[in-house]
Order: C-alpha cells, then structure tokens, then sequence
C-alpha cells in the first residue's frame, strides 16, 4: 500500500463511482478511460464496465516488469479483490450475474486476464495473481462491505497527506474511523473465525501502521492516531 495504488483507486473511483446513479445504475464519468478494456471499445452492460474498471486497475499496478516489482506486494490484489466484490455487490441480479464465482468463470478466466507479464517471475499474469486470492470467490457479500470501507479510509489518509508541507487534512479523523471500523470488523465472530478474514485484517493492521511510519518520517505526527489491536484469535 502506498500513495500511488491509492490514487490509482481514486481515479477509478472519479471514473466510475462505486455507487449507482439516481436510476439504479452503475454508470461511467468518461467512457474514453475505459474503452480500450471494452468489446468492441464500447462497454454496454453492468458487468462489462467492472471488467474493464478491473482490468485498468491490474494494468495500472502490475502491467509490466517495472510496475510490477514496483508494486510487488501481493497483498495489493486484496485491495483490488475487495473493490471488485463490493461493485458486483451494489446490485443484486437475481440471475446470480452479480456473483464473484460468476464474474470469475465470465471474465477473470478469460484471454485479457491471462495476457503474459513479459520480464516477471513468479507470476505469468493476471489471473494467476487473482488464483492466489481464490478465497474471495466465497466471501460473504454482507461482509465486504465493512472491509472496502476500511480500505477507503485508509487510501483516504494517504491521498490527503501532502509529504511536501507534512499536512494532512482529515487524516486524525480518518484515522479514527479506520481503527474504530477496524475494531467493528475484529469484534466480529463471523470476521475473526474465518482465517481468510482475519488475514485481510492483518493486512488492513499493517498497512495502517506502515502509513503511520511513513507520515512520521515525512515529518508528520501521528500523536493522536490511535493504536490498532492485533486480530482476534478464536
């Protein structure tokens, strides 16, 4: 986690905002940001315009050898598996298009997602990044919820941090909110029982105290952040 995965996601988010319009539907700020990633440079239907807002964010963070082994943190894919399950999530199908699996089986296991990552090992592409967090394939929709909303509050702290001026607008309070969201989330049986929950804990706990080290070191001061607990056994 850093500030340009962060602002990557916010762009995304500016583009197509992870909440539907007055009529129900997703919708895009600007087609020209996603059309390279649509059939036929056009994306007409709700799971087309995720698929491709998905596929700008794998290529955005690790679409070549440099952003890659820039970006070499797998835990990046959580973020990223985290926002794709909450946007198939804003609308329910009754078809059970709106489900991960399906999304899994329509897209991810297709052709752009399987495109070589030339100068990369370890990993050959997309999707075998992805197979490394099968696990979000079962997540409980009524859970991600709570996780992408700890995972805005934290990009949150890092987009509105100017390393320049050590100022940070917000970041106290978004601090707060995180930890107070986080501790929501560890009180949670149905969170903490779950060893692939906890681990999306862990990594939300790391991340927060590693933006911590970093404003610190920019000449921030962190003095009123509060501390995070360590996950939940059971």
């Amino acid at each position: 986690m850093n500030d340009y995965v962060c602002r990557r996601f916010l762009l995304v988010r500016n583009w197509f905002p992870d909440q539907l319009n007055s009529e129900g539907k997703y919708y895009f700020n600007g087609d020209e940001n996603f059309n390279k990633y649509c059939s036929n440079q056009k994306c007409d239907s709700d799971l087309e315009k995720i698929n491709a807002a998905c596929l700008l964010l794998f290529n955005e963070l690790f679409g070549s050898s440099d952003l890659f082994k820039y970006h070499n943190n797998i835990n990046i894919v959580d973020y990223i598996m985290i926002w794709l399950s909450y946007m198939l999530n804003l609308k329910k199908n009754q078809d059970e298009t709106s489900n991960l699996q399906y999304f899994y089986t329509t897209y991810i296991n297709n052709d752009k997602y399987k495109n070589i990552i030339t100068g990369v090992t370890g990993y050959t592409n997309y999707k075998d990044l992805i197979d490394q967090k099968k696990y979000f394939l079962d997540i409980d929709s009524n859970i991600i919820s709570n996780f992408y909303e700890a995972f805005k509050l934290l990009c949150e702290m890092y987009t509105n941090f100017d390393e320049k001026t050590s100022y940070c607008s917000n970041c106290s309070q978004n601090a707060n909110n995180f930890v107070n969201k986080y501790n929501e989330m560890n009180g949670n049986y149905n969170i903490t029982s779950n060893s692939s929950y906890k681990q999306l804990l862990s990594t939300l706990s790391n991340d927060y105290n590693n933006f911590k080290n970093y404003y610190t070191s920019k000449g921030g001061n962190c003095k009123d952040f509060p501390l995070i607990p360590t996950a939940k056994t059971t």
